[in-house]
């Protein structure tokens, strides 16, 4: 129905990637105020909810027979802006503090103080930091003969999920220890979310078909690992400014670092189960700029609790370093 809308296709197209992208954060929200904690909630759903046009557009370009060069820059493009811009620019207009400026007395309603649940937040995000950094090592390492791949994807695809079973199991103990359940509106939740996941796989897979028939100017199929990064970090960058804003560093933290390990690993090696991925250009410099802010990331969390401004500002320069060295080639 949208195709019939003729010159007005694309941007109904690229409404729809939104609109399901803010029903995405709007069940999120839901199921934060629902009482899933922070970290857990940027560790293991939110992710899959922010990376997820990242995840169809490896299964698109894989199905279709695409580049995986496209593939592979659309994921450093994701990881880099979520890593220095979507971090930085929060830390520069309202700070990213992960624990408490002030000791707090814990309230009647909780036996552990705002001070104690900031601490075990802290903890949580070194180890997702800890895991970024092992994913991107392991990617460079693989990546060092030219080219990804088949057993290179079962390992990377492995990786994730061992991650993943990780973090689950984790939950259950924590809902077993604290005699927790799931709200009963979770099944509702994940329905929505995938409804929401079947609109952005609409969106993506027509995007991906109508800038590839392109082949002159910026927006062509030159540039489609580029521009459809950005185009998908846009939903992580709306939890970013959205979490900041609201005062949950934490939120924003694991959220653009789990968003992170979507595409590396797991989307660089679903692709690579699809065919071999060629190593673009201006991989090393990607590789180089994630592995030192992740490294940064975690020396400050771990030594400070937060991000100090002048680091954002340090952060969102590198940025500009990612675009003028990848879009200069």
């Amino acid at each position: 129905m949208l195709e019939s809308t003729g010159p007005w296709a694309p941007w109904c197209f690229l409404a729809l990637f939104i609109a399901a992208s803010f029903l995405m954060i709007w069940r999120l929200e839901a199921m934060s105020a629902g009482g899933v904690e922070g970290t857990v909630l940027g560790t293991l759903v939110m992710p899959y909810c922010s990376g997820m046009g990242n995840l169809l557009f490896a299964f698109v370009l894989g199905a279709k027979g695409g580049s995986g060069a496209e593939v592979l820059t659309n994921c450093l493009v994701n990881n880099v802006t979520n890593l220095t811009l979507l971090i930085g620019l929060p830390a520069i207009f309202w700070g990213m503090n992960i624990l408490p400026t002030s000791k707090s007395k814990p309230s009647k309603k909780k036996k552990r103080n705002p001070q104690q649940e900031r601490q075990v937040h802290r903890l949580s995000l070194l180890l997702t930091l800890a895991a970024a950094l092992f994913f991107t090592g392991a990617v460079w390492a693989l990546a060092r003969r030219g080219r990804l791949e088949f057993s290179d994807g079962l390992v990377l695809v492995g990786l994730f999920l061992f991650w993943q079973c990780f973090h689950v199991f984790e939950v259950l103990k924590t809902n077993v220890r604290q005699n927790k359940s799931f709200s009963w509106m979770l099944p509702l939740d994940l329905a929505l979310l995938a409804f929401g996941a079947y609109a952005l796989y609409v969106s993506t897979d027509w995007l991906v078909d109508w800038i590839s028939a392109i082949h002159t100017g910026f927006i062509s199929a030159k540039y489609l690992g580029w521009l459809s990064g950005w185009l998908m970090v846009l939903p992580n960058g709306l939890l970013a400014f959205y979490y900041a804003w609201r005062g949950n560093p934490e939120v924003v933290y694991t959220s653009q670092v789990g968003d992170g390990h979507i595409c590396i690993p797991l989307c660089i090696g679903i692709f690579a189960l699809y065919r071999p991925i060629q190593i673009p250009a201006f991989f090393q410099t990607g590789m180089m700029i994630l592995l030192a802010a992740a490294t940064a990331h975690f020396i400050l969390v771990a030594l400070l609790g937060r991000l100090p401004r002048l680091i954002g500002w340090v952060l969102t320069g590198a940025y500009g370093v990612f675009l003028y060295k990848g879009l200069t080639k």
